[in-house]
């Protein structure tokens, strides 16, 4: 049986503005309907060769992302009954990306605080046909002692983890100068820890059982890359810039560890096709990051 535990819902969408009791926030939400996506292609790495780093490639959206869509699934076969875990899977990009995943064949580990909406998606994808299963799983990732149960559970019941998919996050209206600790304590705690502690679990799984070709990917937010002034969200923003300083750290501790374990930072926006790409990406090839851009400044 899988225990029980509690874990913050994933963000629920792309950028939403927080009203009391600590919804998420960035300035980005009145823009998102300008917004035309782009996607980072890969061009090789000077100082690696065989590797890659991201280029801005407009027009993930429409008929570019209809291709990238077909090209995706025509590579995720290697995938097929592999285990993909899912941070804050409940609703939201994490229950799209869930539901994405499942479509693909994959065994996907979905946890949350509550996991009563991650029990009727297993549900629907099980009355839809899809090929894989969606296991819910109950886990606080504010608790460390959690997060290393459902490891060690996953371990034990499906061998381990092969995908990492780190898309739980929290915000808290909580500014600089008036702000309360224990809210910088749920932020980083969620956003920082969580993510990083999932993050060296997986890997380890992926380690001791000779897994080259695994993949962790997190779930970030503009507001990793640019601070909006509103005081409310400035540190959520920290917490999302250091998401991408961590993944970039990932990134560069993978390549020194001299394995094919890849690590990507996605934007929120259509997260469930951005994953399902750069999984079908051949094993050689590195999508470091995928990102947003306003339609005026995409050239």
């Amino acid at each position: 049986m899988w225990p029980s535990a509690e874990v913050p819902r994933a963000e629920p969408g792309p950028e939403a503005r927080p009203h009391g009791g600590g919804s998420r926030h960035c300035s980005d939400a009145c823009k998102l309907s300008a917004l035309a996506p782009a996607v980072t292609r890969e061009r090789p790495s000077v100082s690696h060769p065989g590797r890659s780093s991201a280029v801005i490639v407009p027009g993930w959206l429409n008929e570019v992302g209809g291709r990238l869509g077909t090209m995706a699934r025509a590579g995720m076969e290697r995938w097929r009954d592999r285990l993909a875990l899912v941070t804050g899977a409940s609703g939201g990009i994490g229950a799209a990306v869930a539901r994405a995943l499942v479509q693909q064949g994959l065994k996907v580990v979905g946890c949350a605080r509550t996991v009563g909406n991650i029990e009727e998606l297993a549900a629907e994808c099980k009355s839809a046909g899809y090929p894989g299963t969606l296991i819910p799983y109950r886990c606080d990732l504010s608790n460390e002692e959690d997060i290393l149960s459902m490891f060690s559970a996953v371990r034990s019941q499906h061998s381990g983890v092969d995908i990492c998919i780190n898309n739980a996050g929290m915000a808290r209206p909580d500014t600089l100068l008036s702000g309360s600790t224990s809210g910088w304590k749920d932020m980083f705690n969620v956003n920082v820890l969580a993510l990083s502690i999932c993050t060296r679990e997986a890997y380890q799984s992926m380690k001791e059982r000779n897994v080259d070709d695994g993949h962790i990917i997190n779930i970030n937010s503009m507001c990793g890359h640019r601070v909006p002034p509103e005081s409310v969200i400035h540190f959520y923003c920290a917490t999302k810039y250091a998401v991408t300083a961590l993944t970039e750290g990932l990134r560069q501790e993978l390549l020194e560890a001299q394995t094919h374990i890849r690590a990507t930072c996605l934007k929120p926006e259509d997260v469930a096709e951005a994953v399902i790409y750069v999984l079908s990406t051949p094993p050689h090839v590195q999508v470091g990051d995928i990102q947003m851009r306003p339609t005026e400044q995409v050239t």
